[in-house]
This record gives C-alpha cells, sequence and structure tokens, in this order.
C-alpha cells in the first residue's frame, strides 16, 4: 500500500496508536459542532436506520423533510411493514433512488416475520436484510447499540485517505481493504456511534474535496496529507466519465373520458412500481415519429391519433443527462385494449388524481404539465 514517506520525527502512526490521541479530540468537536439533525434526538434503532438509508446518495440537508414525513406516516417497523409498497414509494417520492425505499419496505416485513418490533442488536441478521450492507449494518449499530464498529464511506474515505496519506486510488479493492482494517482500529470502545458521526461530520464539513479547511480541523496534527502539503492530491481518484446525453420520447394519451394512460414499470430495474407515461429512448438517427410508436404500439398496444408536440424536460439520472420529449395524442381505436410488453400495469387516471401516484420526479414534471393544461377545474 503506498503512502506518503515522512521524515523520521514523523513517522505516520499505527490506526491503533493515533485513536488514542485523535478520539478525544473528534469526540470534543463532534460535541461542539454536530448539526441538529432530527434522527440524532435519540438512539431509536428504527428511526436511525431510516435516517441511513436516507443519507445513502444524498446529502443531508435534503433528506431532512423526507425523514420527517416518512417517519410521520411510518413511525416504527411494524407500521412500514404494513404498508403498501404504494404509499411507501409515494412517501419516497422526490428523494431519488427509489430502490432503497423498496428495500426498506422488504427488510421491514422480514423483521416483522421474524417478531421484532424494532432492529435488533444482531449484526449477522441485520447484515442479511434488504439494502444494508456492512457500512450501513455498522452505522446504525454503533449508533444505536454503541457496538464497537468501523465505519466507511464517501466521506470517511477521503478523510482516512489524507489521514494516513494514502496515494493509492481509496476505491480499488486493495485500498479499500486497508481503509476497513484502519478504520476499525480508529474506532474507541467509549462512544463509537458518535466517533463514527464526528467522521462523517468532519468528512463533510471540513475535510473537503475540493477546498478543505485545516486550520479548524482537530486532526490536523495527526494528517499527513496536511503535513505534507498534499490534500489537493489525496484522495488520488479516477477523474469521473463525462454524462452521456440520451434522448427520450414520452406519450400521454388521453380517451374520450378526459382519463390518461400511465403505466407501471416492472419491480426490479430503475424507478421499480413507480408510474410513468409510455417512454423510450429515441435511439441514433432514429426519426421521433419512429420512437412515438414505439412507446404507444410496443409497449401499450395503441394506434394513434391526433399527435401533438407538447413539452420538453431535462433531468440527470446516474451518469446520464436526458432530454425528455412530451407528446400528447388521442386513441385511434377508442376500443382498443392496453396491451403491455414490458410495464407490470396500466391505468387510465384523471389529471386531478396524478397526485396519488408514485412517480419519479421527471414523470411528475409532465404529470404537472397535462394537469395544469388539461384538468377539467384548471383556472381560465
Amino acid at each position: 500500500m503506498a503512502r506518503i514517506p515522512l521524515p523520521a520525527f514523523h513517522t505516520p502512526p499505527h490506526p491503533e496508536v493515533l485513536s488514542v490521541r485523535l478520539a478525544p479530540l473528534l469526540l470534543h468537536w463532534f460535541d461542539a459542532n454536530k448539526r441538529p439533525f432530527p434522527w440524532r434526538k435519540d438512539r431509536d434503532p428504527y428511526r436511525i436506520w431510516v435516517s441511513e438509508v436516507m443519507l445513502q446518495q444524498t446529502v443531508a440537508a435534503t433528506v431532512i423533510p423526507f425523514f420527517e414525513r416518512f417517519l410521520e406516516r411510518f413511525p416504527n417497523v411494524e407500521s412500514l411493514a404494513l404498508a403498501q409498497v404504494d404509499e411507501v414509494l409515494h412517501h419516497w417520492q422526490g428523494l431519488g433512488y427509489y430502490r432503497r425505499a423498496r428495500l426498506l419496505h422488504q427488510a421491514a416485513q422480514k423483521l416483522v416475520s421474524l417478531g421484532h418490533k424494532t432492529l435488533p442488536d444482531d449484526s449477522g441478521l441485520v447484515r442479511e436484510l434488504p439494502g444494508l450492507g456492512r457500512y450501513s449494518t455498522n452505522a446504525i449499530l454503533s449508533q444505536a447499540y454503541g457496538r464497537q464498529l468501523p465505519i466507511l464511506e464517501a466521506n470517511t474515505f477521503r478523510l482516512l485517505a489524507r489521514l494516513f496519506g494514502l496515494l493509492d486510488d481509496p476505491r480499488s479493492k486493495s485500498s479499500e481493504v486497508w481503509l476497513w482494517e484502519a478504520a476499525d482500529a480508529l474506532v474507541p470502545g467509549d462512544r463509537p456511534g458518535d466517533f463514527n458521526q464526528a467522521l462523517m461530520e468532519l468528512g463533510s464539513q471540513i475535510c473537503l474535496k475540493d477546498s478543505p479547511t485545516c486550520l479548524v480541523c482537530p486532526a490536523q496534527g495527526s494528517c499527513v496529507a496536511n503535513l505534507c502539503g498534499l490534500q489537493s492530491k489525496i484522495p488520488n481518484s479516477p477523474p469521473k466519465a463525462p454524462a452521456t446525453a440520451v434522448s427520450e420520447v414520452a406519450v400521454s394519451i388521453v380517451d374520450e373520458q378526459n382519463r390518461w394512460l400511465v403505466v407501471r414499470r416492472p419491480p426490479e430495474g430503475r424507478w421499480g412500481l413507480m408510474w410513468e407515461f409510455p417512454r423510450v429512448e429515441i435511439n441514433p438517427g432514429e426519426a421521433i415519429m419512429g420512437a412515438i410508436q414505439r412507446a404507444a404500439l410496443g409497449l401499450a398496444g395503441l394506434s394513434l391519433v391526433n399527435l401533438k408536440k407538447a413539452t420538453r424536460i431535462q433531468y440527470a439520472v446516474t451518469r446520464f443527462k436526458v432530454n425528455l420529449q412530451l407528446w400528447t395524442a388521442g386513441m385511434a381505436f377508442p376500443q382498443e385494449k392496453v396491451v403491455l410488453s414490458f410495464h407490470s400495469e396500466s391505468a387510465w387516471v384523471n389529471p386531478g388524481e396524478f397526485a396519488l401516484l408514485a412517480a419519479p420526479t421527471p414523470q411528475r414534471r409532465l404529470m404537472g404539465w397535462i394537469r395544469e393544461k388539461y384538468s377539467p377545474d384548471r383556472p381560465g
């Protein structure tokens, strides 16, 4: 494992040695600087679990209103387990990465089936639950039950790489193994949950990717990257690939009763079990009418009349930047039945009922446009 060589008078200490000095500094800093998040009000395992799932790939400030709304409707494991997946997804709307919500729901159902009323202090059982890996299990159990377990996530990857002067890509397999071992050696027996939160808080607030504020960092005297002035070089992560441009078309089909066709995606894959208008990616060189026909006839078995270009939106998802066109159309044969080739379910919905559907953000924007344009009770 390549690490920065330092002068003999300042050789990087072993993580276990550093822990003796670092833990009191970080805990003192955390007590004075921790942000008042709602999931920090107590050590309720369920609340901590929900917060950790929501915080995966989402910043804390964004999570707060979703967390409070979700906990108001699903205050405990049993209420979540007994809910329909549609309602769970509906309360997750806008937070993105909906697979997290489906797995959280499945995990709650599994716990209830095993006779548990909350998340137990059992790392083996917890780690086997849907959606919970090593990091999530350790983060939850260290905070809820004071278990001396290490964590490693985006902020602590960066923080520990700088702290120990790790020159290799921290996301490589060998680096990840070494960093997990270092994190394990660092976590103290006293207040391990607070120490883990302190690491994450320090990484997100002080040890920033582009402009770390080392002068106010409680670990500055022990940080190899700071001592060598190499904060901008560590972590040595490869640059992200540029976003791939994608063009899509969605078709909103209306029947004679001013009801609009929506289709439900299958359980697996992106936006599983969410509702949308029939939508396809436009192939390179493909005419727009050909793509529209694939969306309507290929996905729903319907022939169209009165095609009109409605609106266009842009959105980003994972590594894709998407340009999405919406077209409206009527049914060429009003008695024609919907025949699905990919989606799991279809429904004809009045514009006023769009808000009841669990739909991803881009589709909710399109539904909002249809509601404003075609709802019978719209102003004017």
